[in-house]
């Protein structure tokens, strides 16, 4: 009989300890829908996670042409069997009842069916009329971090050669933007240096503004094994929040939301004062180390105590640690890029590798992590405001490069200008200049910040939106047309998690309906549109899955992300394989600059890097300038306080965020019965401290107002800092009890109706991170508890008083420890 778990009440599984540089042994997680018997499986799919960027690899059960379970693949190097919660539940969103099954139109006010010839005929002749009337910048493309790297290629294409457009991003730029920033600050180019195998040989392990545990949560439980083996390492977190990371940190800094760049300045004085310093691997490998001397001198843990409101000499001891490691890695997320100082926070991280020299081998890496499943891809393929390969639209070799790639002329693709980012996208449809915006695999009415303004956007007479998804989301609700999407498990193709591992993910079933694959569409979209390239050739030239990730693989040669060592068949039953991949390195390529720094030199670099202040661009002659043989840039930044402070009205910060159970808007695992009940509906987190000093309790109906807007959830009193409020940003406002719309009669429990509308300077990521807020009682709780869960960062600080999160009979998925064989060599179930 098969070991089984509760993977709600215990999301991470069982133990399977391990030591200091030893091999993370297999588990194998499965999951079967009620009633399906191993044996009954007809077969087994090859496909990958696609509900955050850990990358699991799993393998989708199929009976007839219905899923009916996951497993994971204890043969790849991301996750060695293990599947997280929403991996061996979300699958079930597939075939829920109300899938989009045929293409709507907007008639008389209303959404109605139609075929697809009737839907993308209205498409087109939009499109082709607003470039008649108003040029290719009235169209822009917002797209998403979950559809396939040949999708995100063929769109990149399609807008920015096609149509001439220089609006394209995805909402990536909501989670991912600063990451890839971030990289190209320090080291000239995009491209994660370090991968998840460092976590095997680290002696420390650091996470700034990362909730790994439910955000990446099979890459948690390898740090728990760690934990529970020989040799374990120590944890630094950062975090104002009592997380699961936090609860077992040697040291756990929980800094005043918005202060990090104050922290990283005096964890770096630290190391500095105290010679931490790998001084040889400075002078050869980088420049601006004397810059940043000067900035942190005076930032010492008494300064930055005062800001972050965290003790002197417990920031003295995180810098102990990492000055002392002997193979230090480090992860970075939401909290440090969803800030106004994003993108100086987490440069400052890079600094910390650089002056301590951690970097390119074993244990030594900075993950700068993505929230989304293909994350990676969007910025790799150019569709999330850069060029494909990355690529320098500055740089006009790069622009005549990628030209000949498309076999059009450089001035067919938009260079004049930065590539437009999301935020400023939408400011062009407020303002009228975007009158066609094609949003494909998201849901901006609930992620974007400051919801009602967005709503005024997105209902214009004036402006066109086509949305493309799997339900009938918010966004949809409000376009003009909706185009019904295939989703993993019923297409093929391939995706990038956060350490630059390729996955293949094959089709197992067919899409309900008249859904049609993502690439499909666009395919469609590009024949009905007649693109051209410059010899009145098709612009687009193939018609498959695999031939778009060959011609994938002519754009990328020779660029960091070289894929031309890749093919679907090499993909096919063993590993993920991490680019660059190509004949010097044919089996991938475990960590950068092992040997230096690849892509920062003048000639080669993504860009030439922006004032960590305000954003503005350097010019190539200043790159050049300052880093004339292309080595790291160890960038400084002073601290700035953000923008919006408490005061007498609204006295709290708010901060949202994730939980484990949920992806972005609950589109997919709201639809999954396990994870809905985890956590089915919106609360807000306050600490103990705030909640006795206001007399309010478990389970009371509060109201968080900011001045956008507000929203009501019951509470939940956690170890949270005092003076803060959280509130998970996944629930939109259609779907409440109390029948809330897009009208305002009713306070949403949609967080983003109180969040700013303002980014970072530099990655143009928006600020979730930081507004002031009020908080007021509207009703007793009565015995009643918050909806949160019990067994996250959520936690009540009076455990006994709330019922514990579990999932039951329903939620109980197997664990075989040692694994199983690979699906090209068992046939049949899970034994």
């Amino acid at each position: 009989m098969e070991p089984s778990v509760d993977r709600i009440a215990y999301p991470w599984g069982s133990r399977t300890p391990y030591g200091r540089h030893e091999a993370w042994p297999t588990r194998v997680d499965a999951y079967l829908a009620e009633g399906v018997e191993p044996e009954k499986v007809d077969r087994w799919v090859q496909a990958a996670s696609i509900l955050h960027s850990d990358g699991d690899a799993m393998d989708i059960a199929v009976v007839g042409n219905r899923m009916v379970g996951v497993r994971g693949r204890a043969t790849d190097r991301v996750n060695h069997g293990r599947l997280g919660p929403k991996d061996l539940f979300g699958w079930q969103a597939n075939g829920s009842a109300d899938r989009l099954t045929r293409p709507l139109i907007r008639r008389d006010g209303r959404l109605v069916e139609c075929g697809w010839d009737t839907a993308m005929d209205r498409v087109v002749s939009r499109s082709r009329a607003l470039l008649d009337e108003h040029g290719p910048g009235s169209l822009g493309f917002y797209t998403s971090g979950q559809l396939f790297l040949e999708e995100y290629y063929t769109l990149a294409v399609l807008a920015r050669a096609g149509i001439g457009t220089n609006h394209l991003d995805g909402n990536t730029r909501l989670c991912t933007a600063t990451a890839g920033e971030a990289l190209k600050e320090s080291f000239g180019c995009d491209g994660q240096p370090g991968c998840y195998d460092d976590f095997d040989h680290a002696d420390v392990i650091a996470l700034f503004g990362h909730n790994i545990a439910e955000t990446q949560p099979v890459q948690w439980m390898r740090i728990l094994d760690r934990l529970e083996g020989a040799a374990p390492p120590l944890l630094v977190c950062v975090d104002p929040r009592p997380t699961q990371v936090a609860r077992r940190s040697a040291v756990h800094l929980a800094p005043r939301v918005g202060t990090n760049v104050a922290l990283m300045n005096a964890l770096l004085h630290e190391i500095i004062r105290t010679d931490r310093v790998d001084h040889e691997y400075i002078e050869a490998h980088t420049v601006g180390y004397e810059e940043l001397t000067e900035q942190v001198r005076k930032c010492s843990p008494e300064w930055a105590a005062g800001i972050c409101d965290v003790p002197a000499a417990r920031i003295a001891e995180a810098a102990e640690i990492l000055g002392n490691a002997d193979q230090l890695t480090s992860t970075v997320l939401q909290g440090f890029y969803q800030s106004h100082q994003a993108t100086a926070a987490a440069v400052q991280v890079n600094n910390l590798h650089l002056l301590r020299g951690m970097l390119g081998r074993p244990g030594a890496g900075v993950l700068q992590m993505n929230g989304q499943p293909t994350a990676e891809n969007t910025r790799e393929c150019g569709a999330n405001g850069d060029l494909p390969g990355f690529r320098n639209w500055e740089n006009a070799a790069h622009v005549a490069d990628l030209a000949k790639v498309w076999n059009v002329e450089p001035s067919a693709i938009p260079h004049y200008a930065p590539p437009t980012h999301a935020m400023q996208m939408f400011r062009y449809a407020e303002q009228g200049s975007i009158r066609m915006l094609w949003i494909s695999g998201t849901n901006p009415a609930v992620s974007l910040s400051e919801l009602s303004r967005i709503r005024s956007i997105l209902t214009q007479e004036r402006l066109f939106v086509v949305v493309q998804d799997l339900f009938l989301t918010e966004s949809a609700q409000l376009a003009d047309v909706v185009l019904p999407a295939a989703t993993w498990g019923e297409k093929t193709g391939t995706f990038t998690n956060a350490d630059r591992t390729v996955h293949l993910s094959e089709k197992a079933v067919d899409p309900p309906g008249e859904a049609r694959p993502d690439l499909e569409v666009f395919l469609d979209y590009a024949t009905r549109m007649d693109f051209r390239d410059k010899d009145d050739g098709l612009l687009v030239k193939w018609d498959d899955p695999e031939s778009a990730f060959e011609a994938w693989k002519r754009c990328s040669v020779g660029h960091p992300c070289d894929y031309t060592g890749i093919t679907y068949d090499k993909l096919r039953g063993g590993s993920g394989v991490q680019w660059p991949c190509n004949d010097e390195a044919p089996d991938g390529t475990e960590r950068l600059y092992r040997d230096g720094i690849a892509w920062a030199h003048p000639d080669l670099c993504e860009s030439y890097g922006k004032d960590l202040v305000t954003g503005a661009a350097d010019s190539v002659v200043e790159y050049r300038s300052l880093n004339p043989d292309g080595k790291a840039i160890v960038k400084a930044a002073p601290y700035l306080p953000p923008h919006e402070e408490p005061s007498p009205e609204y006295p709290f910060q708010l901060t949202t965020g994730r939980t484990i159970y949920h992806f972005h808007t609950r589109t997919k695992t709201g639809r999954a019965p396990q994870l809905n009940a985890a956590a089915p509906d919106v609360w807000v987190e306050i600490s103990a401290g705030d909640a006795e000093a206001r007399d309010l309790h478990e389970g009371d109906l509060v109201e968080v107002t900011t001045p956008r807007g507000a929203l009501r959830g019951r509470l939940r009193v956690t170890g949270l800092r005092t003076g803060l409020l959280f509130v998970p940003f996944h629930y939109g406002y259609w779907d409440t009890p109390a029948g809330h719309g897009p009208d305002g009669d009713t306070p949403s429990r949609a967080a983003n109706e109180t969040t700013v509308t303002d980014w970072d300077p530099v990655s143009k990521q928006p600020l979730f991170k930081t507004a002031a807020a009020a908080l007021t009682l509207v009703r007793r709780g009565d015995g009643a508890t918050a909806p949160a869960p019990t067994t996250t960062a959520s936690a009540p600080v009076r455990s006994g008083a709330v019922p514990a999160t579990a999932g039951g009979p329903g939620a109980y998925a197997s664990q075989v420890p040692g694994g199983l064989p690979s699906p090209d060599t068992q046939e049949g179930g899970i034994r």
